[in-house]
């Protein structure tokens, strides 16, 4: 019965300390501002395939002329994707639809763009979808954008 009781004791304490790491990641993640909240799928198949697979849930965070994509389950102190300013192309935007708006939040817009040739869309909100926006088209003068 004791043993049951350690094992048990040792499990908890286990998830406690987890979950308490995860939510530090996040908190470092979040501490220097300019982040939101941004489901990604790499590697999107063609406009019109609605299927709602390959969305990952995650937290964008501005850094300079990049941003940085982290997976919000997981313990990496690393970007999962680094998305450069120069690199990003935007395609189209549209809003989720059907197994899409099981997988997505449900305030969410869709962002089609491309990146160094592969095809990604981004869901956010519509208040982080205008700042991002607004990132892409403030690149310095001389670089070149593609927002549509």
């Amino acid at each position: 019965m004791v043993l049951a009781l350690t094992v048990c004791g040792i499990v908890v304490a286990l998830v406690v300390v987890g979950l308490f790491v995860f939510g530090l990641r996040r908190r470092l993640i979040q501490r220097s501002g300019g982040t939101f909240d941004a489901s990604l799928r790499w590697d999107a198949p063609e406009q019109g395939d609605s299927n709602g697979k390959g969305w990952a849930y995650g937290v964008a965070r501005y850094n300079g002329d990049r941003v940085e994509w982290y997976r919000v389950f997981s313990y990496s102190p690393r970007p999962r994707r680094i998305l450069e300013r120069s690199a990003i192309e935007v395609v189209g935007r549209r809003v989720p639809e059907g197994e899409e708006e099981l997988a997505l939040l449900s305030d969410h817009v869709i962002l089609a763009c491309l990146h160094r040739g592969t095809r990604l869309e981004l869901a956010m909100s519509e208040d982080a979808l205008t700042g991002f926006l607004a990132w892409l088209e403030a690149a310095p003068p001389g670089q070149r954008v593609n927002v549509a």
